[in-house]
C-alpha cells in the first residue's frame, strides 16, 4: 500500500520500519521540526527524521498541518492510507479524509480505556493489569473513533513506563502491520466505541509526581514505575529534594507515614498510609542515580528521619 507516516518520539520507529520492511510504499514521512534537547539545549533531529533519512524516504517537517498548501502536497501524493504513531500535531478534519481509506491511529491502549496524552503512565497508575495496543480509525475526536484491530498484554509487576513503553512499540508495529493486511484483503470491521467504558488518559502534572506517604505502599510503588523514565517520582527529606527511580513494597513494615523505619544495604525503608517502601535506586538533584547502599555512603539518614510529604 502507498502510506503517509506521521510520528515522533521513540514508540513510532518501530512501526515505520516495520512498514517499510513488510513491502509498504512510505511515500511520505511528516515529522516535528527539530528542536532544542539536552543540557546544552542543541537543536537535534528526531529519530523518525534519522530513519526516513537512512531509508532515503521523502520527508517533511511542518509545524502545522493547517496550510492548505499541504493539503494540496498530501492529495497530490495518492496515499491509501495515513499512518499515525504518537505525531504530537493535531491533524485536521479536511486532512483525515485525503488518503483513499483515511488516517488509523496506532494508540497504546486498549480503547476506549485511557484516551488521550498519557495512556501507558495512567495504566500503571490506575494499578491496571492488562494494557495493549488499538489500531483506530481517526476522525474529529479525541481518540474516539472506531476500532479496527486490538492486541492486549499483560502489565509485569515490575513495569516502568519505559519497559511498557518499549514492548507496547513492538506491538504497535506489529499490529499495523496486521492491520494493513486486513485492509488490503477487505477484511476490515470497524467497531464503534463503547462510550460507557470511557476513562481519559490526561496529560501528567508536576504536582502528581510528588510523593503523598499517606498513601498505600503499593500506591506509591506504582507511581515510582509510572514516572520512570520521565519526569520521576520525588519527595524531600531533611530539606533535600531526591527522585525515586526504583522501590518495592514491604507490606509487613509498619511505620508513620513518610518516616525513614530503617537503613538497610538493599534500601531505605519509608512508611506509608499502608505498608513501607524500600527505596533502592534515589538521585539526588544535580547527581547520579546511585543504589541505596552507594547514597547513604556519602548522606546520613536515619531511623525517625521523615520524608515530607504532599498533602
Amino acid at each position: 500500500m502507498r502510506i503517509i507516516f506521521a510520528g515522533t518520539p521513540p514508540f513510532a520507529a518501530p512501526a515505520l520500519e516495520a512498514l517499510a520492511d513488510a513491502g509498504h510504499e512510505v511515500a511520505l514521512v511528516l515529522t516535528q521540526p527539530d528542536r532544542p534537547a539536552g543540557r546544552g539545549m542543541k537543536t537535534t533531529s528526531g529519530i523518525i527524521k534519522s530513519l526516513a533519512q537512512q531509508r532515503k524516504l521523502a520527508l517533511l517537517q511542518p509545524h502545522s498541518l493547517k496550510q492548505p498548501e499541504l493539503h494540496a502536497q498530501l492529495g497530490a501524493i495518492d496515499a491509501d492510507v495515513m499512518i499515525v504513531a504518537a505525531y504530537g500535531l493535531l491533524l485536521p478534519v479536511s486532512v483525515l479524509s485525503i488518503p483513499k481509506f483515511g488516517c488509523l491511529n496506532i494508540h497504546a491502549s486498549l480503547l476506549p480505556r485511557w484516551r488521550g496524552a498519557a495512556p501507558i503512565q495512567r495504566a500503571i497508575l490506575a494499578g491496571d493489569r492488562k494494557t495493549g495496543i488499538t489500531i483506530m480509525q481517526m476522525d474529529r475526536g479525541l481518540d474516539t473513533g472506531a476500532i479496527l484491530l486490538q492486541r492486549g498484554i499483560a502489565i509485569e509487576q515490575d513495569d516502568t513506563t519505559q519497559t511498557l513503553h518499549d514492548r507496547l512499540s513492538l506491538l504497535g508495529a506489529r499490529c499495523i502491520v496486521e492491520a494493513l493486511d486486513y485492509l488490503e484483503q477487505g477484511k476490515f470491521f470497524a467497531i464503534p466505541q463503547n462510550e460507557a467504558d470511557v476513562t481519559y488518559a490526561s496529560k501528567l502534572e508536576k504536582d502528581e509526581t510528588e510523593i503523598n506517604w499517606r498513601l498505600s505502599a503499593e500506591d506509591i510503588g506504582r507511581a515510582v514505575r509510572a514516572f520512570n523514565p520521565r519526569p520521576g517520582a520525588y519527595s524531600r527529606v531533611c530539606g533535600m529534594p531526591l527522585k525515586i527511580w526504583q522501590a518495592a513494597v514491604a507490606a509487613d513494615v509498619l511505620g508513620k507515614p513518610g518516616e525513614i523505619v530503617s537503613v538497610r544495604r538493599d534500601g531505605i525503608v519509608v512508611g506509608c498510609g499502608r505498608g513501607s517502601l524500600v527505596l533502592e535506586i534515589v538521585q539526588k538533584s544535580g547527581g547520579k542515580k546511585l543504589s541505596a547502599a552507594e547514597f547513604l555512603s556519602g548522606h546520613s539518614l536515619r531511623p525517625g528521619d521523615r520524608f515530607e510529604s504532599r498533602e
